[in-house]
């Protein structure tokens, strides 16, 4: 252990307005099973320190595996350039992480072997239930991240955070052409999210799709209303509006919705929120990585932009509260804004009445990969599982088909927002960094968009 109060105090000596030490020990296991072989089986420990110091407006960040007080003093003194480290920093009372939910079964307190076991009955599941498969791979990980903040203003805080993912990829041919099917199910949560139930439907579901798409038709190309079902999660609202809101885009002139607070962004029927305390997500946690507590963050409200994502370094920079939204990969990166558990709220329409309400459209319950120019707001999607709706019913499904489009004109035309919710899961990544998240949305119907397809 070290005196953090000391190492502060090095840090802020050259004139840095606030300094940071971030400790980090992080226990991990992955395994992936291919071919009905163990690919990878790894299992390990990663600690270190990290250390951060802002200086107006530039940030000096620096990191290392050791503990010492004497090494991370030095490299305090390197970042501050400054003196020995005599003007003392503020020291307060140590506040532990309080989750509103329990976890049964921690990750790294169960055997390897049962985690194995639950790899190998995925994968054998799968090939079992579809003929036409020709590659399975199953991915299981988790880990226990524990970590101490500190800042040189007297914050105090430490949080114990655990995910766990689990996901299945497969590979299908059909008269020479091949398509793929995948889901990802996890979370904040322990290892009592696999009940026999629970995995069944896991695979079940992700067969059925790499077999219906093997079956599936050409998708059209052309114009037409979309309803975007809440099983698809919130990959759309996650691209096309919560990247550009977040402070080092949005203050910066890098978003589309710079200088827009107050202003409408989105159709009345609208709603987001950005919420790390809800529980078992996957971007929930009790403090973020700057020691800020978590929070749910409204964005936008009625379609009028309430609010930006900020971390500390650009709350300070603008004079704005933080919203808990400093995240970082690990020590060895410094904290950014990001998203956490990004979500449209629902509304008051019935699902089922609003696929009723298109004559010729697209029905899309899954969401594939996608790019976003945060920019212009611009965005393409893959749709991995749609199906084509016509006089208000749903009808076959289609394959290699896109979604194209712009995230401020499509929030703006929104007619008709579901009484439900679904949600997604993820790793976010940004500036070369990952971060786990999740997002969610109701059902929606977009009158117009472009969709892409080789019918």
């Amino acid at each position: 252990m070290f005196d953090e109060t000391k190492v502060l105090a090095a840090l802020t000596a050259g004139g840095g307005i606030y300094g940071e030490t971030f400790e980090e020990e992080t226990a991990s296991t992955l395994i992936q099973v291919e071919s009905e072989k163990i690919e990878k089986l790894e299992k390990g420990v990663d600690s270190g320190v990290a250390l951060r110091v802002i200086v107006p407006w530039q940030t000096f960040f620096g990191s290392t595996n050791s503990r010492e007080e004497d090494r991370l003093i030095d490299i305090a003194r390197e970042l501050s350039r400054g003196g020995p480290g005599t003007n003392g920093a503020a020291a307060g009372e140590r506040v532990p992480p309080r989750y509103p939910f329990i976890i049964t079964a921690r990750p790294d307190e169960v055997d390897l072997r049962e985690k194995i076991d639950l790899v190998r009955r995925v994968e054998s599941a799968a090939r079992k239930m579809e003929k036409r498969i020709r590659q399975v791979k199953v991915l299981y990980r988790d880990a226990r991240q524990r970590v101490r903040i500190a800042g040189s203003d007297g914050m105090r805080v430490e949080d114990d955070r655990t995910q766990l993912v689990l996901t299945l990829l497969v590979v299908g041919e059909e008269s020479g052409e091949l398509q793929t099917a995948y889901e990802a199910i996890g979370g904040f949560c322990g290892f009592e999210l696999f009940s026999d139930e629970r995995v069944e439907r896991f695979v079940k579901s992700t067969v059925e799709r790499l077999s219906g798409l093997l079956d599936a038709r050409e998708a059209p190309m052309g114009t037409r209303t979309v309803v975007l079902a809440s099983e698809a999660g919130g990959t759309m609202i996650h691209e096309a509006i919560g990247h550009g809101l977040e402070a080092d885009l949005a203050m910066e002139g890098l978003s589309c919705y710079k200088g827009m607070l107050g202003q409408a962004i989105a159709g009345p029927l609208i709603d987001v929120a950005d919420d790390k305390t809800l529980p078992f997500r996957r971007g929930t946690y009790a403090y973020d990585d700057e020691g800020t507590p978590s929070q749910r963050t409204v964005l936008v409200e009625k379609g009028i932009l309430k609010n930006y994502l900020f971390d500390r370094f650009y709350a300070m920079k603008y004079n704005m509260p933080s919203t808990a939204n400093g995240r970082r990969e690990s020590y060895r990166f410094k904290p950014i804004p990001r998203m956490s558990n990004t979500l449209i709220l629902p509304g008051k329409d019935d699902p089922e009445a609003i696929i009723r309400s298109v004559d010729k459209g697209l029905l899309v319950k899954k969401m594939g990969g996608g790019q976003v120019d945060t920019v212009r707001g611009d965005f393409v999607f893959e749709i991995q599982e749609g199906y084509l709706i016509e006089d208000g019913q749903v009808g076959p499904m289609v394959r290699n088909a896109t979604m194209m489009g712009n995230g401020p004109k499509v929030l703006k035309e929104i007619d008709m927002v579901g009484n439900d919710i679904g949600f997604g899961i993820g790793t976010c990544g940004k500036d070369g960094q990952g971060v786990p998240v999740a997002d969610a949305q109701p059902t929606l119907r977009m009158p117009e968009i472009i969709v892409g397809g080789r019918g």
